[in-house]
């Protein structure tokens, strides 16, 4: 097989956090290998899999550059390793192995990046690889008890809006940065290993005076945890230890003593739960363990909370206000667009 030689100059590049994907990583590769635009590369970052799933992105026919760790860095810190040291385009499409783009996908997401100008963050619709006919999620949600949860998750596809809106984050099994700001936010924050890292990174962009589309038209089918699983003891340590260093880093004043008492009182009512299906003791580590670095939170907060732009009453807009409720805002035309 020969292999295509890589763009010059590509526009976007696609980032594939790998570890023990199995038969994921070839399907992925093969949605890419199909798609319509042509300007972009391909980075694959092995976590140190065991599996040899690494493999398929050696047999590509289109340019894709494999690099292999010697160990498990985790999610975080692999797609920061991929920006830092092998990324020169403009763009950044982070990719999970278990997410598969429909042939138009990166074409919706060049043609939208060049017509709205002023978003940094767009957010492709996710469908469940399992059942087509439903949604995996339309980018996250964020309550104001700092549950976060994929949009309309398990919904109908027909409610899928027929234009971009604004959401909370976009979810980063395919989310797409600009560069630039991407490394100006300092990636994503490595400590999480896995798991919230996107809503995140997403909260700290709109604490900066960004925003977040999601594109209805960039279609990805989404499996959903096809490697962790969506409720295995790694999923719900790191998820929930995870969601509380989010809310205490990005909550700004006086949001954060006015909506602390409903993080508390969720925390609480979410552990009566998890105490029912016997696994109070990793769900109480968790919390556990989130509380105890408290100081290296506080730390990161005093320095985020002063790059703040956005006022608290923006922010109250774009949050969930009922638990797993599907926010979508009404479709409206984005600020500063051309055509």
């Amino acid at each position: 097989m020969t292999r295509a030689q890589p763009p010059l100059n590509p526009f976007i590049s696609v980032i594939v956090v790998n570890y023990n994907s199995g038969e994921m990583l070839p399907k992925a590769l093969s949605a890419l290998a199909e798609q319509t635009y042509s300007n972009f590369e391909v980075i694959v970052i092995d976590n140190h899999s065991v599996d040899n799933s690494w493999q398929a992105a050696e047999k590509t026919n289109f340019p894709c550059h494999l690099v292999r760790l010697n160990e498990n860095t985790g999610f975080a810190a692999a797609n920061n390793l991929a920006v830092a040291d092998y990324i020169q385009s403009e763009w950044i499409f982070f990719l999970n192995p278990d997410a598969y783009p429909e042939p138009e996908c990166l074409e919706e997401i060049v043609k939208n990046i060049h017509r709205i100008p002023d978003v940094d963050c767009f957010a492709c619709a996710l469908i469940d690889a399992n059942n087509p006919s439903h949604l995996d999620g339309l980018g996250d949600s964020y309550h104001l008890s700092g549950l976060h949860w994929r949009t309309a998750h398990g919904y109908p596809r027909d409610i899928t809006p027929k234009q971009p809106v604004e959401i909370f984050s976009a979810c980063a099994a395919a989310a797409i940065y600009r560069t630039e700001t991407y490394r100006r936010l300092g990636g994503f924050d490595e400590t999480y290993f896995a798991y919230s890292e996107d809503v995140d990174l997403g909260f700290r962009l709109r604490l900066n005076g960004g925003k977040s589309l999601l594109l209805p038209s960039a279609k990805v089918h989404h499996v959903g945890s096809g490697i962790t699983g969506s409720s295995s003891n790694f999923s719900v340590y790191h998820g929930h230890r995870n969601l509380t260093w989010t809310f205490i880093k990005n909550m700004p004043s006086p949001l954060i003593f006015i909506l602390l008492p409903i993080h508390l009182a969720m925390i609480l009512y979410v552990g009566f739960f998890y105490a029912a299906s016997g696994r109070l003791r990793l769900y109480s580590q968790a919390k556990i363990d989130a509380f105890k670095h408290i100081g290296s939170l506080l730390e990161q907060r005093k320095k985020i909370q002063s790059k703040r732009i956005c006022s608290c009453l923006s922010l109250l807009q774009v949050m969930a206000w009922l638990p797993r409720r599907a926010f979508i805002k009404a479709p409206a035309k984005p600020e500063n667009t051309t055509h």
